[in-house]
């Protein structure tokens, strides 16, 4: 195995050279650059970020105040010097804070600004008036004002650092800390994204997303959400759709990663072997069967916030890793399930953007209403679902099809016009219901008709979101079901599901009636977020790799 130098990860060029230098002149002085810790005021009454400290009330109330005052002068006024000395003086009334955070500039002259990767926050450091806390050793004194002034100027962009001081306002009006103690807390050895244009380059911002989170924070102006508030709104998605569930009497469990069997859904899985027990075992492609041996054992309402990993294409709508959420009830059919992701959905969707209509690549999406129609149907307006006459669809579709031709169309080939016909053309939330039975081995077919399945999928601008049906509980049938699986998978259908004898086992204790479903928390937070790629919305989305790598 060949190991890396440093110089070949942090390449040398004059830039990193130049703060290398800078390290081992602030080490010189300081002794240890990158310290354990630093503890924060708490002025704002928890820990004091830099953005619970500048939307604490006094502070906001202060810069509110001076912002009026700025809003009467002339371009180049300066605010009045008694308005300023009173709000300086209420503002040194609040006491001295400590914060930190990351310079989002070179130091120039004596102002600079940090951020939290929030918020910023300007810092006064005039030479004289304030000293550098060493880091190490037994002294507990801290730098003279010349090795203090020294430090301050081997500070890069980029770099932490943390300040105790007091709170004042600028001649130019701004709320900024007059630095008393500095102490440094980490070098960047790279330097910093291009603060006007961010990272333009998007297999970067996926591969790094490190740099990608400081670039979009440090960016001047923005088109859409930041990189963080991306992810926030992700965060706050999950949140209240764990909330939602929680509110309604589901129980959250855990089921494993690592199976012995890859069932559960038509996918091709991830294999890896067990050396102490000397099996293989499959990463997971779905928790289904898991979560329905729970229904058999009394749980009622469950659900699961789970990662699964799928051995397939990679496309902006797939990625080999996704997160998924799965939930089951018993005693409800697929209209109940319909009914209950409809509401589900429309909270979520309120709580984490404040409305329910979301703007996705020039279109309005609306979560208040959720239309539903038939597989066959669809197909049968040839794409077009706005209304029952022929116009031209996204992939060329016109007009309707003769209720003949559709009717004839066999199970294959009826999802394959679907899925190039109607699919790409399902922008507003819709529920397609009535799937052939043949393509839903796990679900229970319709008392009306033995030939259709009770499944609907929920589409939204031409993604599936979700897949829910009335769970097949008949042990025998499920059986039989697995078996036209197998042979499926010996004409060489690599997707088709295997035989899990023990959930078998597990329907023949009985499993209550039930439905359940599985949203992809993935898209739908593309669709909140306005994000092309599935790769934006997940944080470390897997990549090529960036170079070959050399035989072993």
């Amino acid at each position: 195995m060949t190991i890396p130098d440093f110089q070949e990860i942090i390449e040398p060029n004059d830039q990193t050279e130049a703060r290398r230098a800078h390290l081992e002149a602030i080490r010189e002085l300081v002794g240890n650059a990158y310290p354990n810790k630093f503890e924060r005021s708490r002025l704002s009454g928890d820990e004091d970020t830099i953005t619970a400290l500048i939307n604490h009330k006094p502070v906001t109330e202060i810069a509110a105040e001076m912002a009026r005052v700025k809003s009467n002068l002339q371009p180049g006024e300066r605010p009045p010097a008694e308005v300023k000395d009173r709000l300086n003086a209420r503002l040194k009334e609040l006491g001295n804070v400590r914060i930190s955070g990351r310079l989002t500039t070179p130091p120039r002259g004596n102002f600079v600004h940090l951020t939290d990767g929030i918020s910023k926050l300007q810092i006064y450091c005039k030479k004289g008036t304030f000293v550098v806390i060493k880091n190490s050793g037994d002294s507990a004194d801290p730098l003279d004002s010349q090795d203090s002034w020294t430090v301050w100027q081997m500070i890069d962009h980029g770099d932490f650092v943390g300040v105790e001081g007091y709170l004042f306002v600028t001649n130019t009006g701004e709320v900024s800390i007059h630095v008393e103690k500095l102490q440094f807390l980490t070098k960047a050895l790279l330097p910093m994204p291009d603060k006007m244009h961010g990272i333009a380059d998007a297999e970067i911002r996926q591969r790094q997303r490190y740099v990608d989170l400081i670039g979009s924070s440090l960016q001047v102006e923005h088109e859409g959400l930041t990189t963080r508030e991306v992810f926030e709104l992700r965060a706050k998605t999950i949140s209240s759709i764990r909330r939602f569930l929680e509110d309604h009497g589901y129980i959250e469990v855990e089921t494993p990663m690592l199976t012995p069997k890859a069932t559960g859904a038509a996918a091709k899985p991830f294999k890896t072997h067990h050396n102490a027990l000397d099996i293989d075992l499959y990463a997971r492609i779905a928790p289904e069967l898991y979560l329905k041996r729970l229904l058999v054992g009394g749980f009622e309402k469950v659900f699961e916030l789970n990662r699964n990993f799928r051995n397939e294409g990679i496309s902006y709508k797939h990625n080999p890793e996704f997160t998924m959420l799965e939930f089951y009830c018993a005693y409800m059919d697929v209209n109940g399930m319909m009914d209950f992701c409809e509401k589900l959905l429309r909270e979520s969707v309120q709580n984490a953007t404040g409305g329910l209509t979301v703007e996705y690549e020039g279109k309005t999406i609306d979560f208040s209403r959720f239309e539903r129609i038939s597989m066959r149907d669809a197909v049968a307006r040839g794409g077009n679902l706005s209304s029952s006459e022929g116009a031209p669809g996204a992939n060329g579709a016109t007009g309707t099809l003769p209720t003949g031709r559709v009717s004839a169309l066999s199970d294959t080939q009826l999802l394959e016009m679907f899925e190039e016909v109607v699919e790409p053309n399902l922008i507003q939330p819709t529920f397609i219901v009535d799937f052939p039975k043949s393509i839903s081995p796990l679900s229970k077919a319709s008392p009306e008709n033995p030939q259709i399945a009770e499944r609907f999928e929920l589409f939204i601008n031409g993604m599936e979101v979700a897949n829910g049906f009335s769970e097949l509980n008949d042990p025998r049938e499920q059986y039989d079901r697995f078996v036209d699986q197998m042979k499926e998978r010996e004409r060489g259908d690599e997707e088709a599901m295997v035989l899990d004898e023990d959930y078998i086992r597990a329907l023949a204790y009985g499993m209550p009636p039930a439905a359940g479903i599985g949203i992809g928390i993935d898209r739908l937070v593309m669709l909140l977020t306005n994000k092309h790629s599935i790769r934006d919305v997940i944080l470390f989305p897997h990549m090529r790799p960036e170079r070959s790598e050399p035989p072993a």
